[in-house]
């Protein structure tokens, strides 16, 4: 077993983290950074990022937290493999264990960036056409289907608003709904019933994907398992999971506080969580946001705030 301490433990990466590395290794707190189970975060099964400024012609997502990573590690950071199985932040030093305690590591603070896990439907077919048709982020990547057929799988208010937005860019746009009702609220089903580039499927399931070498079609039931089931196709390039997101908080339990989804529940305009000293940064604190900009700007909030509270808490 080995030992590292350090005044600020970075945990995850992606834009959050790497960001937190980048601003609190510049003010010289000797950060550490373990990049978890993901490295690079979400955006590393991203094939195409062109909303990011300072990209002008656009970039690929592995090739962005290559950057990242590469800026962080030119001021200093160091950063380590492995997954954070156990934590204890009920004293200072914190103490977090890695890979079931292979590595322990004390810190005077802690950044919690360890972000949000899109949920896919399970079929094999998703992770085959990853990033070449299949996206979970319509704003991310509903670009890339201008006059292109698209579906979108869910039915609360997140499924209603990125159809509307897709509807600005796509020829057409299939909600597939597993209900024969949409959650969402009445203005957003309003706008979408009210949409004519919007096709709401009550009472449909995907089955599988198909297409050659990108998305050319679904495989849907409707009615299944009633007298009236069918199987039928639609032809879409784009398929958009809208059924939500899982914060990665199931290692810390009931060392901190979550919100009745799973995120960690940060205080008023800080990143500050309910225990002194620890902070979170990114998509593991942010159900609404959601995107690479906004979880780097909060990297940022919280590598500040760390660094302030070492500046006022050196005696403690």
């Amino acid at each position: 077993m080995s030992e590292l301490s350090t005044k600020c433990l970075i945990i995850g990466s992606g834009p959050a983290g790497y960001t937190a590395g980048i601003y609190t290794s510049r003010a010289n707190l000797s950060p550490i950074l373990i990049d978890g189970s993901q490295p690079g975060g979400q955006l590393i099964t991203t094939t195409d990022v062109e909303n990011f400024p300072g990209y002008p012609e656009g970039v690929s997502g592995p090739k962005m937290m290559e950057d990242f990573r590469a800026q962080a590690a030119r001021f200093g950071l160091l950063m380590l493999s492995g997954e954070v199985t156990e934590v204890d932040f009920s004293k200072r030093p914190f103490t977090v264990k890695v890979n079931g305690g292979s590595q322990v590591i004390t810190a005077d603070t802690v950044i919690i960036a360890t972000g949000a896990a899109a949920r896919y439907l399970g079929l094999p077919d998703e992770q085959k056409y990853l990033g070449m048709g299949v996206s979970a982020c319509a704003t991310c990547d509903g670009f890339f289907f201008r006059n292109r057929p698209v579906a979108v799988v869910g039915g609360g208010d997140t499924a209603c608003e990125e159809a509307e937005y897709l509807s600005h860019l796509a020829s057409k746009v299939y909600m597939i709904v597993r209900k024969d009702y949409l959650r969402a609220s009445k203005y957003m089903q309003a706008k979408v019933m009210d949409n004519p580039k919007i096709e709401v499927l009550f009472n449909t399931q995907t089955v599988s994907l198909f297409g050659e070498e990108t998305l050319e079609g679904a495989h849907l039931v409707s009615h299944k398992g009633t007298e009236n089931e069918s199987e039928f196709d639609i032809a879409v390039e784009g398929f958009f999971l809208a059924i939500g997101h899982s914060p990665n908080t199931a290692v810390f339990g009931d060392a901190i506080e979550l919100d009745e989804q799973g995120y960690i529940v940060t205080r008023g305009k800080s990143t500050a969580t309910s225990v002194d000293g620890v902070f979170a940064a990114g998509d593991v604190a942010d159900p609404v946001y959601q995107q690479a900009i906004s979880a780097a700007g909060s990297g940022c909030r919280a590598a500040l705030d760390a660094e302030r509270f070492i500046m006022m808490n050196m005696g403690d």
